[in-house]
């Protein structure tokens, strides 16, 4: 293969992280965002050691396995890459990944002896299970009109509006489109990543999956006079609640906050937090247990897989005997377990 050649050809299999292998003319090559069975169309980047590189151009023949997009925006933005797929193909090819990776590691006469492959659990939910999002202020492209959701596949810049994005519930997406027409309305800017200019920067949303609270955050910059800049956001922390109170979100509105933000970095954090409405944390329960949870903190973000993961891991560990407390401090960062 030849760099800048365009090629066609056929998806073989998908590795760790999104490599999928694309065989065309006799030879392989490892191109992103493309899914197993796909006849896709790529032109190649980079030929290394004989090894080539892709980039998608199009997709000429859907895979067998695809029978979404259910989202309207799959494709698009870049957020979901297997959405497509039926979720039984979905678990079977992550199963695939996580088997080789394990497999690679410990390998299979590792010093511990033979290790046994007990498969993954699947998630009890598959749509609408996100309990938090960060989306972000934008353009849909150069000098068009201001976006807010995700990044779009590939793009740096240009920002897909997801406001019939599936992974989240239909309060996420009333409040995107709701949050977009209200600053678009009053003309409201928002930062532009090469003069670093604009006032709205990100909006993070959490929401409760079994107690239904929401915790809304919108980030801004400082780059507009106070006065000015309490008036509009108190008239949109008004706007949210009477969407609550018409019945258009059905979750409970636990917070709602300004967040200031001067960090010449895309990344969402806080100078100072201002409590518009209610407090700075959403209450949230899993396997019997609350938990308070904060604007930044880590949390699982699907709660409903957190207790197939956290109800295997106590299966494992089982009845240890005795009246002592024993901890269980999970090295991977899910969590403690408590006996």
């Amino acid at each position: 293969m030849k760099k800048g050649q365009v090629y066609e050809g056929i998806v073989t299999r998908v590795e760790f992280p999104d490599k999928a292998y694309v065989e065309a003319d006799g030879e392989v090559a490892i191109v992103k965002n493309a899914l197993p069975g796909q006849k896709i169309e790529f032109i190649v980047s980079k030929v290394r050691k004989g090894k080539a590189e892709g980039r998608l151009k199009s997709v000429i023949e859907r895979s067998p396995a695809e029978v979404g997009p259910t989202c309207s925006h799959f494709g698009v933005c870049g957020g979901c890459t297997y959405l497509s797929l039926d979720y039984d193909t979905q678990v079977k090819l992550k199963e695939d990944q996580i088997y080789k990776l394990l497999n690679g590691v410990i390998g299979e006469n590792s010093v511990n002896g033979p290790w046994t492959w007990e498969g993954i659990k699947k998630s009890p939910v598959f749509h609408g299970y996100r309990n938090k999002m960060e989306f972000s202020f934008g353009d849909e492209y150069k000098d068009g009109p201001m976006a807010l959701g995700m990044h779009k596949r590939g793009s740096f810049y240009d920002i897909v509006t997801v406001d019939d994005c599936m992974i989240v519930d239909s309060d996420y997406r009333m409040i995107i489109r709701a949050t977009l027409d209200y600053f678009a309305d009053r003309n409201v800017t928002f930062l532009h990543r090469m003069s670093h200019e604009g006032f709205l920067r990100h909006l993070l949303v959490r929401k409760a999956s079994k107690t239904g609270e929401i915790l809304v955050a919108l980030v801004t910059t400082s780059q507009m006079d106070d006065k000015k800049c309490r008036e509009l956001v108190d008239g949109y922390r008004d706007m949210l609640l009477d969407l609550y109170k018409e019945g258009k979100i059905v979750g409970e509105f636990a917070g709602i906050l300004h967040i200031l933000n001067d960090s010449v970095a895309d990344v969402v954090q806080a100078d100072e937090t201002r409590v518009l409405y209610g407090r700075e944390f959403f209450n949230e329960e899993l396997l019997g247990l609350n938990f308070k949870v904060s604007t930044f903190s880590f949390f699982q973000t699907n709660s409903y897989s957190a207790e197939v993961l956290y109800s295997t891991a106590r299966e494992y560990i089982g009845d240890l005997g005795g009246k002592d407390k024993v901890v269980f401090d999970l090295y991977s960062g899910t969590g403690t377990i408590a006996q």
